[in-house]
């Protein structure tokens, strides 16, 4: 049987093709996201493990938890702490480190690194063995400063250069005296690094006196155990944590693995996607075998095979398949992880050099993969073929499935169906959170419905299309009749575009309506023209607001200011605000009371109220940071959103409460509103600081939309892996459908239908195949979109759900032209059939 099972695989090269393509491009992402992953976690643990070459124990500050009606402070690792740990036996040094944001603007003034990379700290004396100087000599003084080398390069910097830089908005231009090498991550993924003496890095970064971390080198023959065990002695308790080298690098590469798990996740997740429409294509491509040989197989029943032995030949059939699909698949997927890591490098996304990585787990995963799945896929054929009798050989004929069994598929359909949908909705009316877990369920057990009714909807569906197809004839009236002739083959077909088709486009429907509920956020939430905030979300200097509130044009200015504050036990932010302007800035509807934000008197969200139970007019006694009490009163409730929630008071009653002020947006509304001559005025008026930016309602939602629209673009991009495999099943089933219909086409032939009418026929039927599929994927998508946007809307008031009807129609055209370019191939191949050959054919 073994020695059958080869041959029949020897004998259907051509049609076994596309099935190995389908397996082979799934496995080739799932070894290519192995590959990349792993390659890109290695290189960054490597340059971690670099990082820690200069010390063997850290001192880091104790964070203190809130207690009672005190909020919690870290400990400051003072200049007596950094004394002590130098002095300890068995530290050979000790190194006291500073470090903070700081953006570094190119020679056109553009911010090197994105911001969210972009880092500063001190340079410790004349010679710090952290950073090896390429050229220069280390900064002194606050005119002074030492970059990365790898940003050096990017912009064109040389020792001597002026820079601009910003660390919380002010911008400075110092001149930069060194350039120096690092093992910095971030660095190495694309970010900047400046350096700065250590009385200048402590002034900028509001650390004056005191240190980050005290990084301490151990002593020739001292043991980081025994550094960290000394240090932990002579440190004060309680105030200071101590890490050895090994387990800061030890952390480091499980924040890393952790960090890359989420996007192996998501990208194996697509490689799923991939495969389970593949597994369409494997199971049709063995069905359709199995039925052409039906004579063959129940000789070798007469001849004594037994069942499991007609079965076992099947499964060896597609053991080799995916077998060589594969071997196939992981040498691709190792050209893709290589090809997605330089692909990095040319989008500015660098990561540190290191090897290719390919594990021994990718090897098996990737073989594990593409065989199970050609098996399971081909399983249900194998079965089916085993149950031929003998007496079948009297005909070609694959016996038809029978009343009862279409029964019970239609029944399983329509309670998967039904279960699917009553889960969705029901999820629907649950919050955000507890609503996801259900309405994932809910959708996988409709999918599996859908798939399993697409037999019976195929008729109903496909015979809409009746009256386009008479307009071609005889040619589309047989097209019809050959797409509902094997209802199963059809639907199998189909699905494997329709799942592609739900993903796309119940992420387009989530995504435009998102986009909609953001523009009406910012527009009905905030009246100031501007929102000004650090380009990497961290905050901005006071001096910021004092700079904007003299300047010409603009009329009112509000800094949004963050506190940490203890109220009832509980742990609550305030927001510092500039009372007498917040109302001109802001466009929130109050439920109750008056909007009133001046002394005591403040506004709060609606849902912060009812965590407390207040309502306007009440009061609450507030513990700040420093630890002193105030009461406040209750102005008035308003409806929170995403944009501005919470506690508002009046700076003029936080800041002195604060020993470090600082703001994380400040809104700003112009005497000539927003316009690009204003925006350019304000800018100027800040610098043209890099690191701050301006934007305006448009800008701003178009910012946080930004973000939707990248994983969008990334969706489809992923997404087309599964088009492709579905492609690949239409061409698979029309040219396993033309080889069966050989002798029909050649009879077709010689009673009159020409080349050009046999090519239009195998075209409308793959073109009503595709569009099928493409209905039922849009409309389950618009269906799922709906619904994932209900769970949005319970914490989102401004949103809808937006219909994307041209997207819609581009997709269905996407599905035709699927249809047209898949059987271009079965088409010529079917026109070209001798007619007498293919006539005597059996």
């Amino acid at each position: 049987m073994f020695r059958t099972a080869l041959r029949n695989v020897l004998a259907h090269k051509a049609r076994l093709l596309m099935t190995v393509l389908a397996v082979m491009l799934g496995v080739a992402f799932v070894s290519g996201t192995l590959v990349f992953t792993n390659t890109i976690s290695n290189a960054f643990q490597n340059s971690s493990a670099k990082g820690f070459d200069q010390v063997d124990v850290a001192v880091q500050a104790k964070s203190q938890e809130d207690k009672g009606d005190t909020v919690g402070k870290t400990p400051e690792l003072t200049q007596a702490m950094l004394d002590t740990s130098a002095k300890v036996p068995g530290a050979a040094s000790a190194t006291g480190v500073v470090n903070g944001f700081t953006a570094i603007a190119d020679k056109k003034g553009k911010l090197i690194g994105g911001g969210f990379q972009s880092e500063g700290g001190n340079y410790w004396g004349d010679k710090d063995a952290r950073y090896p100087l390429k050229s220069g000599a280390a900064p002194h003084g606050s005119g002074e400063v030492a970059i990365d080398s790898e940003t050096a390069k990017r912009a064109g910097y040389k020792v001597g250069d002026t820079v601009r830089i910003s660390v919380d908005g002010p911008v400075l231009t110092p001149r930069i005296t060194g350039i120096f090498t690092t093992d910095d991550g971030n660095v190495a993924a694309g970010g900047s690094l400046a350096l700065f003496d250590t009385a200048t890095a402590q002034k900028l970064f509001g650390k004056a006196g005191t240190y980050d971390e005290i990084d301490v080198k151990a002593a020739a023959g001292t043991s980081q155990a025994a550094l960290k065990s000394a240090l932990d002695s002579a440190l004060p308790k309680g105030q200071t944590e101590t890490t050895t080298a090994k387990q800061l690098a030890d952390d480091q590469a499980e924040t890393i693995a952790s960090s890359m798990s989420g996007l192996k996740s998501g990208l194996l997740v697509f490689a799923g996607i991939a495969l389970f429409v593949g597994t369409f294509i494997i199971a049709n491509t063995f069905t359709m075998l199995v039925a052409q040989r039906t004579k063959e197989l129940a000789l070798l029943r007469a001849v004594g095979a037994s069942r499991r032995q007609v079965t076992r030949s099947v499964l060896l059939e597609a053991f080799v398949v995916g077998a060589v699909a594969a071997v196939a698949g992981l040498v691709a997927g190792i050209g893709i992880g290589a090809g997605l890591r330089a692909l990095m490098g040319t989008i500015g996304a660098t990561v540190p050099d290191g090897p290719l990585i390919i594990t021994s787990g990718t090897v098996l995963s990737a073989l594990a993969v593409g065989i199970l799945i050609t098996m399971l896929a081909a399983w249900l054929p194998g079965r089916r073929a085993a149950k031929i009798p003998p007496v079948a050989a009297m005909s070609s004929l694959y016996a038809a499935a029978t009343t009862k069994s279409l029964v019970l598929r239609n029944t399983l359909g329509a309670l998967f169906s039904g279960a699917g949908v009553a889960v969705v909705i029901a999820a629907t009316s649950m919050s955000g959170s507890d609503g996801q877990a259900p309405m994932g369920i809910g959708a996988v057990l409709l999918i599996i419905g859908v798939f399993i009714l697409t037999p019976l909807l195929s008729r109903p569906l496909i015979a809409a299309a009746a009256p386009v197809l008479r307009i071609f004839g005889i040619s589309g009236k047989l097209a019809r009749q050959n797409s509902v002739r094997n209802p199963r083959r059809t639907a199998a077909t189909a699905s494997a575009l329709m799942i592609g088709l739900t993903l796309i486009t119940g992420m387009t429907v989530m995504a435009g309506s998102l986009q909609q509920a953001i523009d009406k956020m910012a527009s009905s939430a905030i009246s100031a023209d501007y929102i000004v905030s650090m380009a990497n979300g961290n905050q901005l200097s006071p001096d910021v607001d004092k700079t904007l509130t003299t300047t010409s044009g603009v009329t009112a200015s509000s800094p949004l200011r963050n506190a940490a504050s203890r109220i009832d036990g509980q742990s609550e932010f305030l927001t510092g605000v500039n009372g007498s302007a917040i109302g001109k800035l802001t466009d929130l509807k109050v439920d109750s009371g008056t909007f009133k934000v001046v002394g005591t008197q403040v506004v709060v969200d609606d849902d912060t109220a009812k965590s407390h139970g207040w309502k306007a007019g009440s009061t609450f006694t507030t513990h700040y940071e420093d630890g002193k009490a105030q009461q406040l009163t209750v102005s008035a409730v308003y409806e929170g959103n995403a944009l501005i929630r919470g506690i508002m008071l009046d700076n003029a009653t936080l800041s002195p409460h604060q020993t470090d002020p600082a703001d994380m947006q400040i809104l700003v509304k112009t005497a000539d509103g927003a316009s690009s001559s204003t925006k350019d005025k304000l800018e100027k008026a800040l610098g043209s600081n890099p690191a701050v930016k301006v934007q305006d309602k448009k800008d701003l939602s178009n910012s946080i939309a930004q973000v939707f629209t990248l994983i969008l673009n990334m969706v489809y991009g992923l997404l087309a892996m599964a088009v492709i495999v579905a492609v690949l099943g239409v061409i698979n089933t029309l040219a396993m459908s033309v080889f069966e219909r050989s002798q029909e086409i050649g009879m077709l032939r010689a009673i009159g239908l020409d080349r050009k009418g046999i090519k239009r026929m195998v075209r409308l039927e793959s073109l009503v195949i595709s569009l099928f599929g493409g209905v039922l994927g849009i409309g389950l998508g618009v269906f799922f979109g709906w619904a994932a946007g209900e769970l949005i809307g319970s914490k989102m008031a401004t949103y809808a759900l937006v219909i994307p009807w041209a997207r819609m129609a581009l997709f269905l055209l996407l599905a035709g032209t699927v249809g047209v370019l898949a059987a271009l191939w079965p088409a010529r191949r079917a026109a070209k059939l001798n007619m007498l050959s293919a006539i005597k054919s059996e």
